[in-house]
């Protein structure tokens, strides 16, 4: 390490000009260098940035001063669109790979990842972990991998996503390139949970700490549509700029652009849904200022890079205060005064409800998971262990493996292949992971009604930020959110035990 620290310093030298001349900016922000040496001292690293803390150019800075090329992997198309379109404005070349690329335009971009013409490659987790991809990756020099919205690896996060559970055994296919892993959202148990799930060793956390004192947040408690209806036009008659406006359900972001396409707001929608084509046209409206507002699903703005969001609201309550705080802070990252505004509706429980009935798998699945890998050839594939385990959805036979390697009944390979390491597991053993598959949705549960809390309290709204997060606050009032504007006279405790779920 001794040898290493010079070098590094001379590289973070010159990053500086890099920086001015490439990125324009003057400076770095708090915590982008540390983020950016561990990166240059070759360690694996995850870095806990609050939404406009600047995760991209940790990566995209140390990658234009190392050999090779980075591989960054994205859960979202049009996170990924965003910071290719970035790259190629700053004469970066960048190559990516998604569904919504035409027929010409994925080869075009597959023959410029083998001809190694690109500094970066922007891949999902699911083309990342093909072993075909994966072949053509190994004869490339990669310098690192990065794995954006970090906290889709844990199961314990807001946002899980299954596909990110063999992430790092695919990182170990590619011969263990270092990893930084970028997230602006993460518990101490979701920090633990990453760092085991990649199974890659001690990781080097990064946290700059959630506050951003530009951002007012309040809520809005209503009781029906219309008294929504009335707070979302007074929102968007009050604000200059252009705003994001999240709803639960693709039903009810399609009604409600439909409803405010009546007025005189130039309004688009996006959600999961629609056609490729259309949600690209949106978001590129968006992007360029032509739109009020976009009323959107969470499938929208995850890494969306648009600094002059005014305001956010939820429309609906989100399932969690991670993804609430994770959705809100899209606002306001030129460090100006943007508003976030929750209505809070009791009946938005029963949605968040319906929606944790199918989230985890059930002991059926977990049984149907477990012969179909007892009748594979061993070592097997993913994909084979999806096609024979038909009845269930490839999601939840994602997790039931995660389960199983909890329990060494199965080990993951490199590659996205499995063994089968006890041949006989007892039904009282499955059952157990059925219990622990119930355990996770009970922790859901916890964060719905944590959410519900912070929608009734009448406490500092960063207060109550601060303190799920496991973070001090220095003041114990921040003085510009709702409840510190208009306090009242008695204030709504969090009750203990939520309070201590927070952390552990």
């Amino acid at each position: 390490m001794s040898a290493l620290v010079p070098k590094v310093t001379r590289e973070l030298t010159k990053m500086r000009r890099t920086l001015r001349e490439t990125f324009g900016l003057a400076k770095l922000r708090p915590g982008q260098a540390e983020v950016i040496r561990s990166v240059l001292e070759g360690n694996n690293t995850l870095a806990i940035m609050p939404t406009g803390a600047g995760k991209s150019l940790c990566y995209q800075l140390p990658s234009l001063h190392l050999e090779g090329t980075t591989v960054v992997v994205s859960p979202l198309i049009s996170l990924m669109k965003d910071q290719v379109d970035k790259l190629e404005e700053a004469g970066i070349e960048a190559a990516q790979l998604n569904s919504a690329l035409t027929t010409e335009e994925h080869e075009e971009n597959l023959e410029q990842i083998k001809t190694e013409k690109s500094d970066f490659i922007f891949i999902t987790p699911e083309r990342f972990t093909n072993q075909e991809f994966l072949a053509d990756l190994r004869k490339r020099d990669i310098n690192f991998v990065v794995i954006d919205e970090a906290h889709c690896i844990s199961e314990w996060g807001h946002d899980f996503r299954p596909a990110y559970l063999s992430l790092g055994a695919a990182v170990k296919t590619l011969g263990v390139p270092p990893v930084l892993a970028l997230t602006a959202t993460a518990t101490p148990e979701v920090t633990a949970d990453i760092e085991k799930q990649l199974d890659l060793g001690k990781l080097q956390v990064v946290k700059t700490g959630i506050y951003r004192p530009n951002l007012h947040f309040e809520v809005k408690r209503v009781t029906n549509e219309r008294e929504k209806h009335e707070e979302l036009i007074r929102i968007l008659n009050e604000h200059d700029g252009a705003g994001i406006i999240y709803a639960a359900t693709v039903k009810t972001v399609e009604e409600l652009t439909d409803w405010l396409k009546a007025f005189d707001f130039k309004i688009e929608k996006y959600h999961g849904r629609m056609k490729a084509s259309d949600r690209k046209r949106n978001q590129d409206a968006f992007m360029d200022g032509e739109l009020k507002a976009i009323v959107a699903t969470n499938a929208f703005g995850m890494g969306i890079d648009k600094p002059d969001i005014r305001f956010v609201v939820h429309y609906q309550m989100p399932g969690s205060l991670e993804a609430y705080y994770q959705e809100s802070g899209r606002a306001g990252r030129d460090g100006e005064p943007a508003t976030c505004s929750l209505f809070y509706q009791l009946e938005d429980r029963r949605t968040h409800q319906f929606f944790l009935g199918g989230k985890h798998p059930k002991f059926d699945d977990i049984l149907a998971v477990y012969q179909a890998f007892k009748g594979a050839e061993s070592p097997f594939e993913l994909s084979v262990l999806q096609e024979n385990a038909s009845t269930v959805s490839d999601g939840r036979v994602r997790v039931v493996l995660s389960l199983l390697k909890e329990m060494k009944v199965v080990k993951e390979l490199r590659g996205s292949k499995f063994r089968l390491l006890q041949v006989d597991v007892k039904q009282h053993e499955l059952e157990y992971l059925s219990r622990l598959s119930e355990e996770k949705v009970e922790k859901d549960k916890e964060k719905l009604e944590r959410m519900m809390q912070y929608g009734q309290s009448a406490m500092c709204r960063w207060r109550l930020l601060h303190d799920y997060f496991g973070e001090e606050m220095e003041e114990e009032r921040c003085g510009h959110c709702d409840n510190c504007i208009h306090p009242l006279e008695e204030q709504v405790a969090l009750p203990e035990p939520h309070r201590a779920a927070a952390y552990f």
